[in-house]
């Protein structure tokens, strides 16, 4: 998207799945109007705040920020961004208790930012609902990049209506297209965007052996850049929410060396 300076964005207040979202849109001189996506970016770091809202603004987005955790959440319920780049190590509330906290009832795309090598941070991010992860120093290209991948997928999904088809069921597992919602046994389940999207694609295909790469490019983008071990945690986290057992499921298989698979069982 381009940017116009001196051009004043407009917005518009619209209310949908029980959520008020601003809309703001900027007119171009030729009477085009263009939908500005919202960006925060939450790090107590204030450089690395600024060369973020740099780079993003000359993309055409809309950033807005926070410097800790409680200012994100306020921001988060006051804004209602398109997608959150979340530090883990905040000040009041971390990013880890922020993370849980967007994902009790949001499903916002979440990029974390973390200085930490270690595997367990980027796990742990990863299981509490984040969708991709980014370590510092990184370039703000790459973190633009990541950016715009989640927020194509996600633009791309909307436009060509994937959600808004029949029921599938499996077993106890239905899963309600029309209202993006997962039932067991009746019961509705809460799922992160990313883990529906990962359900519907196996359950689409059951038997059907899908490869990690495959996954990622169905669920996360043919752009996606991150790793596979994303793919590794979303599973466990649908075995969690949907297994009686899940080291043994009934219902998500591991084909080992390859990848995942959707097994149809009847009488469940």
């Amino acid at each position: 998207m381009m940017t116009f300076k001196g051009v004043k964005p407009l917005f518009f207040l619209c209310r949908y799945s029980r959520h008020e979202k601003r809309i703001f849109m900027i007119k171009t001189c030729n009477g085009d109007v263009l939908l500005m996506e919202t960006i925060l970016v939450v790090d107590d770091e204030r450089p690395i705040v600024e060369i973020l809202k740099y780079n993003l603004e000359k993309e055409g987005y809309r950033v807005i920020t926070a410097f800790d955790g409680d200012q994100a959440l306020q921001m988060i319920e006051r804004e209602n961004p398109d997608l959150i780049l979340l530090d883990i190590m905040l000040p009041v509330k971390d990013g880890f208790t922020v993370c849980r906290e967007i994902r009790a009832n949001k499903d916002i795309p979440i990029i974390m930012l973390t200085a930490k090598e270690m595997e367990v941070d980027k796990v742990l991010g990863l299981e509490l609902g984040a969708d991709d992860y980014v370590t510092k120093p990184f370039s703000a290209r790459e973190v633009v990049a990541r950016v715009k991948a989640i927020l194509r997928r996600g633009r791309t999904r909307e436009a060509s209506g994937e959600s808004r088809k029949e029921r599938l069921t499996v077993g106890t597992i239905t899963v309600d297209r029309d209202e993006v919602q997962v039932y067991n046994q009746g019961i509705p389940v809460e799922l992160t965007l990313r883990e529906y999207n990962l359900l519907v694609s196996l359950m689409l295909k059951p038997g059907y052996v899908f490869s990690r790469d495959q996954l990622l490019n169905q669920v996360w983008g043919y752009d996606y850049i991150g790793d596979e071990r994303t793919v590794d945690v979303t599973v466990r986290r649908l075995r969690e929410k949907l297994e009686i057992d899940p080291a043994k499921p009934d219902y998500i298989h591991t084909k080992r060396g390859v990848g995942y698979y959707f097994r149809r069982r009847k009488n469940i």
